[in-house]
């Protein structure tokens, strides 16, 4: 099922499957997903499902819409895209039924959190979901580099890794899910799914696939 999971500094505060046909987006309150920010437009952009694809356009909204850091008109999304919409960051994720499963360990769909813990300015109109995270057991497995095969779990609040002095990257736990950032050298050299990840925080889905300084690694959920 398609899926964008939304996060705001770093932090992931929504899973919103898409289920319909169109998906509008905007601050005006009859949206389906509304984001009250100044930096969004009434009518922002739309989603649109056909085929088990999904595209986006953005409504000739003022500031644009970005995916992957490229301002878009029209845009067909693939896993792992990364688009921006004001100060928040929509992750789009679409996977089989049966690898969904897998990754959360259950086909139960995960309580939604009180109305409290949700970041201010934020409505959903269409019912989400939230992974909670910190509740299962993720880790690292490396690729390349001097130890493939070997997996690093992931059992502190912040684990790093990379090389002090060359690139050192981080990876936190928050309440609701795990989030990657450089600590460490030159920007250029943290990818996450083949993008660089910049000095913002990115969130992490189970499967992503990272590369700190040449070494190729996949975070995991079990």
């Amino acid at each position: 099922m398609p899926t964008l999971v939304i996060s705001i500094d770093g932090a992931i505060i929504k899973e919103v499957p898409l289920l319909k046909e169109r998906t509008t987006l905007g601050r005006r309150p009859y949206n389906d997903i509304v984001i009250d920010n100044l930096a969004v437009s009434g009518e922002h952009a739309v989603l649109t499902l056909a085929s088990g694809k999904v595209t986006i356009e953005d409504l000739r909204s003022t500031n644009g819409t970005y995916v992957n850091g490229q301002a878009v008109h029209h845009h067909q999304l693939v896993h792992g895209d990364l688009l921006d919409i004001g100060r928040y960051k929509l992750r789009f994720v679409q996977q089989e039924t049966g690898t969904q499963a897998t990754a959360t360990g259950t086909g139960a769909t995960p309580a939604v959190p009180a109305a409290s813990q949700e970041a201010p300015g934020f409505e959903l109109t269409q019912p989400p979901s939230i992974s909670m995270l910190p509740q299962r057991l993720a880790c690292i497995r490396m690729l390349s580099g001097n130890i493939p095969g070997r997996q690093i779990p992931l059992t502190k609040v912040v684990t790093t890794l990379g090389k002090p002095g060359v690139a050192v990257a981080s990876i936190t736990q928050k309440p609701y899910g795990f989030v990657l950032a450089q600590l460490e050298g030159e920007l250029a050299t943290l990818k996450l799914n083949g993008q660089l990840v910049g000095s913002s925080p990115a969130p992490l889905l189970s499967g992503d696939m990272l590369e700190l300084a040449g070494s190729q690694m996949q975070f995991l959920i079990e």
